[in-house]
Parts: C-alpha cells; sequence; structure tokens
C-alpha cells in the first residue's frame, strides 16, 4: 500500500476488575482521535475483564491516543498494552473471513483440560484456527459432587477442512477417552435455523422398552426379550421381530397400559428440553417403533405436536397380540421425518432427528442433526453426532443455546 506509512494498526489488550463503564470510557478516546476499529472482543471470567481492539490510526497522531489510553486506563484501574499489527499480517487475517466456520461442542458432566488441549491439539494439525471459545452452562458449583452437572463449552473454529470424517474420528476417541461427548457441526445458515426435532420413544424419551414392560405384565417377559436380543444379532428383521412380540402380548388388560404409561421413567432434561424448544418456536414429533397409547401420553404430558406410532389391536378390553396399520420402523420413520418436513414447509436440513437404536439410524442419516443418545456402539459410530454422558437436555447445547436461554 503507497499510504502505508501514514497509518498504524494497533492491538489494545485490556486486562482488570471488571466494572461498568471501562470499554465507554475508552472508546470515547479512540473517538477523539477518530480511530478505526478493526476487530473488538471482550470477555468476563470471575469478573475479570479481558478486552481485545484492533485499531487503525493515524500515525500523526498515535503517540497522543496512546498516552491519553494509559492515563485513561489509570484511572479506571485496569492494564493496557499495546502491540503493533503489521499490514500483511492483518491481510492475511482477513483471507481467513472466506475459509469455512465450524462449531465444536464439547458436553459433560465436568469439562477438565485435558479434554481442551486434546480438542485444540485436533484443530491446530489440521492448520485450523480457533475464533472463540464462549461457555455455555451455567458457573460450575465446587462442592455439589453428587448433583448431575452439566457443562458445555463452544468452540469456533475456520479453516478449510479437507476430511470430516477423520476430525470426527479423532473427536470420537477422545470423547471416549474423556468421558465426554464432542460435536463437530459446520456453521451454515442451516444450524443457526432448525425448526423440526424428531425423538425415537423407547430408551430415549423413556429409560426403558415399553414391550418390555407389557411383556412382564403378560408374564412372558423372556420370551419377549429373546426375540429382542436375535433381532439385535441380525437374525431376523425388526418388522419379523415386532409382529412375533405382539403376539404373546395376546390376553393381557387394556388396564394395564395406563399403570404402565402413568409411571414411565422418563429420561433426564426432557421437561427442560422440551419447555424450551416449545417457547423458542420448534416443532416436535415422536416418531416410534413402540406404542401409541404410550407415545400420546407423553404427547400430553410434554406437548409434543406429533406422534407416530404402532397401533395395538385391542378388542372387549383385551389385547389381541395383533397390531393395526402398517408397522412403524427404521425406513418409516425415516419416511415420516421427510413427511414432516414437507407439512412444516422446512428444508430437510432444517430438521433434527434423535434416537438410540438401529432402527433410528435411517432417520439419524436423513435429518439435518442426527444425534444418537446413550445409543448402542453400531448406532454412536455411525451417527454423526451423539450424548452420552447426560441428559436429554444436552441437545439444547448442540443447538448453540446458553443456559440463560434455557427454561
Amino acid at each position: 500500500m503507497s499510504d502505508s506509512k501514514s497509518f498504524e494498526l494497533i492491538l489494545l489488550h485490556i486486562t482488570g476488575n471488571d466494572r461498568p463503564g471501562v470499554t465507554a470510557a475508552l472508546s470515547q478516546i479512540l473517538a477523539k482521535y477518530d480511530a478505526t476499529i478493526l476487530d473488538i472482543g471482550q470477555a468476563d471470567i470471575h469478573h475479570t475483564l479481558a478486552l481485545g481492539i484492533l485499531i487503525r490510526t493515524e500515525s500523526s497522531v498515535s503517540g497522543n491516543l496512546m498516552k491519553d489510553l494509559l492515563f485513561r486506563a489509570g484511572e479506571l484501574d485496569v492494564n493496557i498494552r499495546f502491540s503493533p499489527v503489521k499490514i500483511d499480517e492483518y491481510e492475511n487475517w482477513v483471507s481467513l473471513q472466506g475459509k469455512d466456520r465450524w462449531i465444536i461442542t464439547i458436553l459433560g458432566r465436568k469439562i477438565k483440560a485435558a479434554t481442551i488441549a486434546a480438542v485444540s491439539d485436533v484443530v491446530a494439525s489440521l492448520d485450523m484456527n480457533i475464533d472463540s471459545i464462549k461457555r455455555l452452562t451455567g458457573r460450575m458449583p465446587l462442592n455439589d459432587e453428587t448433583s448431575l452437572t452439566r457443562s458445555c463449552v463452544q468452540v469456533s473454529v475456520r479453516g478449510n477442512l479437507i476430511d470430516k470424517d477423520e476430525m470426527q474420528k479423532q473427536f470420537m476417541k477422545i470423547a471416549t477417552e474423556h468421558d465426554a461427548d464432542i460435536s463437530l457441526q459446520e456453521d451454515t445458515m442451516f444450524r443457526r435455523a432448525r425448526r423440526l426435532v424428531c425423538f425415537d420413544m423407547d430408551s430415549t424419551l423413556i429409560r426403558t422398552e415399553v414391550i418390555d414392560e407389557l411383556a412382564d405384565r403378560a408374564g412372558v417377559g423372556n420370551e419377549v426379550r429373546a426375540i429382542t436380543e436375535s433381532a439385535m444379532r441380525g437374525e431376523i428383521d425388526f418388522n419379523e421381530s415386532f409382529t412375533r412380540r405382539v403376539a404373546l402380548l395376546k390376553g393381557l388388560d387394556e388396564s394395564v397400559m395406563k399403570d404402565i404409561a402413568e409411571n414411565l421413567p422418563i429420561t433426564e432434561g426432557v421437561d427442560r428440553m422440551m419447555s424450551t424448544l416449545k417457547r423458542m418456536g420448534f416443532k416436535t414429533a415422536i416418531l416410534s417403533g413402540g406404542f401409541t397409547y404410550f407415545g400420546n401420553y407423553l404427547k400430553q404430558k410434554f406437548g409434543f405436536d406429533y406422534v407416530y406410532a404402532n397401533e395395538l389391536e385391542i378388542v372387549d378390553g383385551k389385547l389381541t397380540g395383533k397390531h393395526t396399520g402398517d408397522i412403524v420402523d427404521g425406513k418409516r420413520k425415516a419416511e415420516l421425518l421427510r413427511l414432516l418436513a414437507q407439512v412444516e414447509n422446512i428444508d430437510i436440513k432444517q430438521t433434527i432427528a434423535v434416537g438410540d437404536g438401529a432402527n433410528d439410524l435411517p432417520m439419524l442419516s436423513t435429518a439435518g442433526l442426527g444425534i444418537a443418545f446413550h445409543a448402542k456402539p453400531k448406532v454412536k459410530a455411525t451417527a454423526d453426532q451423539s450424548i452420552s454422558t447426560m441428559g436429554l437436555d444436552g441437545i439444547l447445547y448442540f443447538l448453540g443455546f446458553k443456559d440463560s436461554l434455557i427454561s
């Protein structure tokens, strides 16, 4: 640049005890000398201010500007130091703005320095740059070892990610070693505009398999579980296993279903998650290989918008051992997800699917964001994202919500 000697680029580092008016007072001095703010960032950590301001100022006034800033900082009882920035360094920084931006969410009961170090090392090894780090959860208690604490840090990184699968593979290894959940999402307009969340029911919204509960009441618990295990081993498909298990429920009194529904073990975080999603205008659905009766109970209790599950045939107050309508299997769940996206007039990339089993994989892979929740190893390894350390309200952090926005 021909006029490069007529101006200077200076990075201001301001630290000290946080107090009202610091940013305003220093900005007024910058305004007095007609400085241009090229970048600014501020954080407050335990009442300690960390403020950075990158400015462009005319060389003829830079000395007086820094002198006035030093004097005012002394009055405010904060420290200020100045670092000159070379023009080519600034232009290189600007060039990074065109690169892709990614969001890494680190989630766990507690987040240790070793986890941050491991994630940061992966980012650096792929020649990507960390733009910002912020905590989404509230302040951690020191003496509450027994409570179900939540800790979440969101890291924004920028760079050309050549192999996303490899990065996720490394993050999965770190998550396993450090008892954490790590999500990697491209920071696109769709990530900030999710509108529909679809959930599996059994072992996701509730901590049980309803068909097992029914089987125990019918005295056929062992037989039903044996069929389930056979299906899990791939010896029979979902539809066959479903039909055989339902047949074993023949003769069970309808009243048993009401008793089971009223005593369902609800998964941690469902109430907190649902109240927040509803307040934020999300549509929610239950897409389950379980039974409509229990899905409707949860719909009424928590306010889900849609329920699609299997209907048990009941005659004279007794289960007949048959079902009515099509079976909601993995393929059907994915179809229903697409259908609901059309009904709500949203792009499929604006959808989220959450489930734990192999029959959830089709909808997890179809959704814009698929989350394996406390899932079987095969499902967790296949899904793009997973949560294993806490309740369903952990989904809210994957969406970027801070505790201050969560009900």
